[in-house]
């Protein structure tokens, strides 16, 4: 049998992704890594095979902590249209707070990785196919309760603001300042306003 790990697999998961996401995933060493892991490079390696299985993981750590940890406490105690409002908020509150200008790691991921690599683009593409998701749903529930507009499909809506998360998550990381931040979401939280729509719904 072989010996039982000694270590907390979160605890050390939670030091990968601040490794990854500070440095990015080409220029983190393992040697680093395994510093910050507080492991030796066998231990890394044979716990979490190499850096790129190491990357994968600590980028699903980071999405299961983040994202969907959001999604579900909005999803659950807001009305959909404050649900999206607070979304946002959260989102520029992070970015102001990030000292470091780390970003979003998945957003990092999606610049540097995602284009050289097929299965971290997958799990790119899901995650941001699960935000988008969620801005659905917000939009239709809110469309049945008219807080948000109807004259734009729920779909385009979503995708919409899809694009300015991501725009957002971006500009943040070299100009992060609450007056554009907040100008950047303000418009495009105003398209969803029922009062801005004129005839009936497109559909979705």
């Amino acid at each position: 049998m072989g010996r039982p790990r000694e270590f907390d697999e979160t605890e050390v998961l939670d030091a990968a992704v601040d490794c990854f996401w500070e440095h990015g995933y080409e220029a983190t060493s393992t040697r680093e890594l395994a510093d910050r892991m507080g492991l030796t490079g066998a231990s890394l390696y044979n716990a979490f095979g190499d850096k790129r299985t190491l990357y994968r993981k600590a980028l699903d750590h980071y999405i299961e902590t983040s994202f969907e940890e959001r999604v579900r406490r909005l999803e659950g105690r807001l009305p959909p249209r404050q649900a999206i409002g607070a979304f946002f908020a959260e989102i520029i509150q992070r970015s102001l707070d990030d000292d470091r200008r780390r970003g979003c790691m998945l957003v990092n991921s999606a610049l540097e990785v995602a284009p050289h690599d097929p299965e971290c683009r997958q799990i790119v593409t899901g995650v941001l196919g699960h935000i988008e998701a969620f801005f659905r749903r917000c939009v239709k529930a809110g469309q049945q309760d008219g807080t948000i507009t109807a004259s734009q499909s729920a779909t385009d809506l979503a995708r919409m603001l899809l694009g300015v998360h991501i725009g957002l998550r971006v500009v943040a990381r070299t100009r992060p300042e609450r007056a554009l931040l907040e100008g950047m979401v303000r418009p495009a939280l105003a398209m969803l306003d029922p009062l801005v729509g004129h005839g009936g719904a497109a559909g979705s």
